[in-house]
């Protein structure tokens, strides 16, 4: 069923009936503000009358309110202009004042009333009870002013109506951005080429019966190109794309986020064949029921007219919904059944060769000098996302202008990769003895992923201060790593612990320098015994207190499913490791003490060693070739 039309409101007058009763209430409060008092008729009368009457002692009552004198007669006068009988009277005090009145007043014993002189004008007393209602009566015309411009109240152009409307981002936009703009993710581009074809001739599909589907929900860690992806859908097809938040559909009020929607859809029915996209889709997407509230009753909603509209639909209706979000797991399930987001695309963190070609993508407009290796740089960024890459390029820019070069250099590459990876340098003055010690620990990472045959090739060792480490051992893979060995991991925690080791042999005590090497290690040990299996003493059993998160790389805690007896049990037989660990380390270091030694000595003096230069100080030449074949194999 169709989608009930807004009734036309564009001549809606005010509510004259609510008009009116203001306007009388006006009225009744200033007939009755304007004489608090009686309601005789005062006159004014000259002073020597007022003395008059005061001498005779027909004043019983007065009352003085600066200059101005109001009185009361005992009986009615003829005090009135054309001589009405009044018993009140009003006159003023002469400039130079009359010394005899208050004794005559009190003689007469006459009632006598002081009041301040801001309260003797009446008109000023009658605005200041009427300004309430003024403000409130502008406020009343201003409103319905606002509801009414250009349209009614909840038509299209009022205020009301604006704040109801969605803020799609990109209207009657057709991106220029094409899968040949996204570099890597080849695996996504096939996916989604179904959909290409699909917007282009979607009669070719609905002559045959075939469905393509309705939602197409993008996955990922955050930067790996996701919006990019979904741009690229909507320029390969050449479609209007509409780009909307999850966020900007949840306000304070219940039932907004449901009215965007409704209008999002209308929207795009009158645009078909395109693409909607929503970006952080877990914004409002969540698993309903979760909580109570208006906040969570308002996404609620919002996300139930998500479902109506994706369900209402027709087969002749080329809209494609494009989602994006990194937190999959949280998603309501009525979104990923067959018939709304039923096709789920993955987008990886890319491998070197992809990061090889994202490089070329964002060098394009650089002007790289010749030293610039390119293969060697994607090398050297593994676990960078496309969001990363282009980053580096950019920051790398900075630095050739901020060093006045007319070309970025490999220099301005590798100076920016470490202070993305590692932090800014920091100067600190550090002590000789801390200073030793701090070479001392980094040699002895150093010296035993050198000599480990399962650890990772050495990228650069230095003992200056970056971010929140004052030293840095970095190892970097020949090639990607998709299962991790027992073997590889063996040595790993070998080389985590060197440092500790190092301290303990080279300088007779140890240090709080091995706090993050203790973690790490502790870490990767209990992974290896309760989630994959890599003790005999627990066996294939699965004991983790904590899930991976697969997009952010973060632990989520998850309640423990186990007992006491077996959560002791991991715990010695991740004991058991690190100290194994622990007594490899020792014994590879005391074999290779010598230089061990000259690493120190090379690192204390130089505080950055590359990799040619662990080469020359750790072994010669062949011997490096043959390690790294070997690991290569």
């Amino acid at each position: 069923m169709g989608e009930p039309q807004p009734q036309d409101n564009s001549n809606r007058q005010p509510n004259w009936a609510a008009i009116a009763a203001i306007v009388f209430l006006l009225a009744f409060y200033a007939f009755f503000a304007w004489q608090p008092g009686s309601k005789e008729p005062t006159y004014d009368i000259p002073y020597s009358q007022f003395r008059y009457f005061l001498e005779r002692g027909d004043v019983v009552q007065l009352t003085l309110t600066g200059q101005r004198v109001d009185g009361e007669l005992n009986s009615a006068s003829n005090i009135g202009p054309a001589g009405e009988a009044a018993r009140h009277f009003r006159t003023w005090l002469p400039e130079l004042n009359d010394q005899s009145l208050l004794p005559d007043i009190k003689r007469h014993a006459v009632e006598l009333k002081v009041k301040p002189s801001s309260q003797e004008d009446g008109g000023t007393r009658l605005l200041l009870g009427l300004l309430p209602w003024i403000v409130l009566l502008g406020f009343y015309f201003w409103f319905m002013r606002r509801l009414t411009r250009n349209a009614s109240g909840l038509g299209r152009g009022g205020e009301l109506g604006k704040f109801l409307e969605t803020p799609l981002k990109g209207k009657a936009e057709m991106p220029k951005v094409t899968f040949e703009d996204v570099a890597g993710q080849d695996n996504a581009k096939r996916e989604v080429q179904e959909l290409v074809e699909y917007l282009k001739s979607p009669e070719r599909y609905t002559r045959l019966g075939a469905e393509v589907p309705k939602g197409v929900l993008l996955m990922g860690a955050p930067g790996t190109g996701k919006t990019l992806m979904a741009k690229a859908l909507a320029g390969e097809a050449g479609v209007p794309f509409f780009s909307i938040s999850g966020s900007e559909f949840i306000e304070v009020f219940v039932g907004v986020g449901a009215s965007r929607v409704r209008k999002m859809f209308e929207e795009a029915k009158k645009r078909a064949p395109c693409i909607i996209f929503i970006d952080e889709l877990d914004s409002v997407g969540r698993v309903r029921g979760t909580g109570l509230g208006g906040g969570n009753d308002e996404r609620e909603q919002t996300l139930n007219q998500i479902l109506a509209e994706m369900d209402g639909f027709s087969g002749h209706e080329a809209i494609i919904v494009v989602a994006a979000t990194n937190r999959p797991d949280v998603l309501d399930p009525a979104l990923l059944r067959p018939g709304r987001f039923d096709r789920h695309i993955t987008l990886d963190l890319p491998d070197q060769k992809a990061r090889l070609a994202i490089l070329k993508v964002h060098s394009k407009k650089l002007p790289l000098a010749r030293d610039v290796d390119m293969e060697k740089i994607a090398s050297g960024t593994p676990g960078f996302s496309g969001a990363d890459i282009k980053n580096l390029c950019n920051e790398a820019a900075i630095n050739a202008v901020r060093y006045q070069r007319n070309e970025v250099t490999m220099q301005d590459f590798d100076e920016m990769r470490d202070r993305l990876l590692l932090g800014t340098v920091r100067t600190m003055a550090i002590q000789q003895e801390e200073r030793h010690r701090l070479a001392v620990h980094e040699a002895g990472h150093t010296l035993l992923a050198y000599y480990l045959p399962h650890a990772d090739p050495l990228y650069k060792v230095s003992i200056i201060p970056r971010g929140s480490a004052l030293g840095v051992t970095q190892q970097l893979p020949h090639e990607e790593r998709h299962t991790l060995p027992e073997p590889y991991l063996k040595d790993r925690l070998v080389v985590m612990m060197g440092g500790r080791v190092a301290e303990k042999i080279f300088l007779g005590d140890v240090s709080s320098g091995a706090d993050d090497d203790i973690h790490q290690a502790t870490q990767l040990a209990r992974a290896m015994v309760a989630r994959w299996g890599m003790s005999e003493e627990i066996g294939p059993v699965d004991l983790r207190e904590s899930e991976e998160h697969p997009f952010l790389g973060r632990e989520i805690a998850q309640p423990r499913r186990f007992s006491e007896s077996s959560a002791k049990a991991v715990d010695n037989a991740v004991r058991s490791l690190l100290s194994d660990a622990e007594t490899a380390a020792e014994q590879l270091m005391f074999q290779h003490k010598p230089q061990m030694e000259n690493m120190i000595r090379l690192l204390e003096d130089r505080e950055t060693l590359e990799k040619g230069d662990i080469d020359a100080c750790l072994g010669n030449q062949e011997h490096t070739s043959s390690h790294y074949n070997e690991i290569a194999k």
